[in-house]
């Protein structure tokens, strides 16, 4: 086994599933959402990365310049990723806030959205998964028996300065201290004059997002399908639940424990055995803590 290799797998998909996993723990603590339509988010977001990629690299002079197509095509992704957030706010969110059982509506609703989604994308794109070009070149970082490679090194990276510019912005903006606000306390929030509606609009752009982003960092490793927003769907409801619904903090460490777990199953059994091992080791944790490692128990939201 290539622990080196490990290692840098682990720390990469720790860093995407994090992302993944810290979007749909502020929609939960804030908005009380379950959001299911992240998966069709992803998967939006992917080819909204790859139409813009097309385009630039059917433009010559911007056919090698690694430098200008990859944060373009990452930015395109995290917009795609953002409208979509504002759509299934809009559906899913805006109606039904104050309805009872909001909880089930919500999540029926944006279920719904998701196989909707899902098969407009079948429609438009058809089922051939599409490929998104390098987006950080093809340099190797060798630290000791380490080597980190351009895909992994840059996936890295960009997910950590985007997540702690997203985390920065939450917490010295006054859309962001209303967010902050909402996932302490929503009903109080409302009480002191923060808009429910108005808010839920800037929290689904935010994660919507940051499934962009990880769908971005993704795809340039495997590819692009109207399906393929199943799996880090699955993955990051799984380090949400694991961590703690409603928890920053205990999505990152989640993050960090699946994502260990993920590339030992991968490097010692085989890929077809990750699911099994990764809900194992979930189950086992809310044996001991059924909040998840670090969860939060919203009375309010129990109310």
């Amino acid at each position: 086994m290539d622990i080196g290799f490990v290692i840098v797998s682990a720390v990469t998909l720790a860093c995407v599933y994090g992302t993944l996993a810290i979007g749909l723990s502020i929609t939960w603590s804030s908005l009380g959402l379950v959001n299911m339509a992240y998966g069709v988010t992803f998967a939006a977001a992917g080819y909204g990365a790859w139409l813009v990629a097309e385009q630039l690299q059917a433009i010559e002079a911007l056919a090698d310049m690694t430098l200008v197509v990859g944060p373009v095509v990452i930015l395109a992704g995290i917009v795609t990723g953002a409208i979509c957030g504002l759509i299934v706010c809009a559906i899913a969110f805006i109606p039904i806030h104050d309805k009872p059982n909001f909880t089930v509506r919500g999540l029926i609703a944006s279920l719904a959205l998701s196989l909707i989604g899902t098969q407009l994308l079948l429609q438009i794109f058809g089922p051939r998964a599409k490929n998104l070009p390098p987006l950080f070149g093809d340099w190797e970082l060798p630290l000791g028996n380490v080597v980190v490679t351009a895909d992994k090194g840059g996936a890295m990276v960009t997910s950590v300065v985007m997540l702690a510019l997203a985390l920065r912005w939450m917490r010295s903006s006054r859309r962001g201290l209303e967010i902050r606000a909402m996932m302490m306390n929503p009903h109080a929030a409302s009480l002191v004059g923060i808009g429910v509606r108005r808010t839920g609009f800037y929290v689904m752009a935010l994660t919507g997002g940051l499934a962009g982003l990880a769908s971005v960092l993704l795809s340039q490793t495997y590819f692009i399908s109207p399906f393929s927003g199943l799996t880090p769907l699955i993955k990051g409801l799984s380090v949400a639940l694991l961590g703690g619904l409603g928890s920053v903090g205990g999505a990152i460490a989640a993050a960090i424990l699946l994502g260990v777990n993920e590339a030992l199953t991968s490097a010692l059994l085989g890929g077809q055995y990750v699911l099994i091992t990764q809900f194992l080791l979930i189950i086992l944790v809310l044996l001991v803590r059924p909040r998840g490692i670090a969860g939060i128990l919203d009375k309010a939201r129990e109310a």
